[in-house]
């Protein structure tokens, strides 16, 4: 059980830079990109692309993906998301579920449908681990992904926090229109956020990529895993993203400790449970509080059995 925890947990590191782009995105936007998995894949082909076609080596490969992400999230947010952003809520994610079918067909027809991955570039580092006791080992590639992790959203963090452009973000999330009076271009602030987390999801899709394989269509389940962490963590908060792609992953880890076919299923009922103690919390602050609304369900039991017993006595009279 200890070693499932572990390694739950450093799956959490990849799940939780999976999930801070998409976090970041409706954190600042204020729309959900059904895209981004898609647009993890892309950067991990982006890097296979360098490593098998200019012998470059995977991490130096990562490296000169991060402008090229970066560029294309501008000019997407640009060039597509600020005309959707004015057309209301739907037709941002109708552009985003389009923009992820354009991503999957233009992947397949240029590396075909074949599973790849990185793992055979990176030497021993895809299998190597660390032996704590007789039982328990870790990877060594799950800790440097976490590792990775960390350092990153610690850095988002600290930009966010004290930075210039950290408080024009956090203007632009509070109120558009009115950090748009005070001189912030809010739309060159998306434009920013959505280059960083195009950046986030191919640091993401590479890690996968190393973990293990991919296809152009593994876009979907890497959305859904994304979505998950960022439920459960909070929307909006890099830190709950963090948390969140733990509680994920040791979820799962801890599902096929006792079943392998527990994995995802674990998973997924831990994102219910989430899901539905936040819309009960909602019920209850509507109505002033856990007490008040736990009240309501005796009080409203007291007047059906009030109801029920004048006819059960006019029943028995007759």
């Amino acid at each position: 059980m200890l070693d499932a925890l572990l390694q739950g947990t450093l799956l959490g590191g990849y799940y939780a830079i999976l999930a801070a782009g998409l976090s970041l995105m409706f954190g600042v936007a204020r729309f959900i990109n059904l895209a981004h998995g898609d647009i993890a894949i892309l950067g991990a082909f982006i890097v296979l692309l360098g490593v098998e076609y200019f012998n470059m080596s995977p991490w130096f490969a990562m490296i000169g993906a991060i402008p090229i992400m970066y560029v294309l999230g501008w000019l997407t947010q640009k060039y597509v998301f600020d005309r959707t952003q004015r057309g209301g809520f739907l037709l941002p994610l109708l552009t985003t579920f389009g923009l992820a079918a354009v991503i999957q067909n233009g992947l397949f027809a240029g590396f075909g449908s074949d599973i790849r991955s990185l793992a055979d570039y990176i030497g021993d580092l895809s299998w190597d681990s660390w032996d704590l006791t007789d039982e328990i080992s870790v990877g060594k590639l799950p800790v440097i992904v976490f590792v990775i992790a960390v350092v990153t959203l610690v850095g988002l963090q600290l930009v966010l926090s004290l930075s210039r452009f950290g408080r024009a973000v956090r203007a632009t999330a509070l109120d558009p229109e009115a950090a748009q009076l005070c001189g912030i271009d809010s739309a060159e602030v998306y434009r920013k956020i959505t280059g960083i987390a195009f950046v986030l999801s191919a640091i993401a899709g590479v890690m996968l990529a190393m973990r293990a394989s991919i296809a152009p269509y593994s876009g979907p389940a890497q959305l859904i895993f994304a979505f998950e962490a960022v439920v459960i963590g909070g929307i909006g908060s890099l830190w709950g993203t963090l948390l969140g792609g733990i509680a994920l992953g040791v979820a799962q880890s801890v599902g096929a400790f006792f079943d392998p076919q527990w994995f995802q299923l674990a998973g997924h009922s831990l994102f219910l449970l989430v899901l539905g103690v936040r819309f009960l919390n909602q019920k209850a602050l509507h109505v002033g509080g856990w007490r008040a609304y736990l009240s309501s369900f005796s009080s409203d039991k007291r007047t059906a059995e009030k109801n029920i017993t004048p006819v059960k006595e006019r029943g028995a009279s007759q």
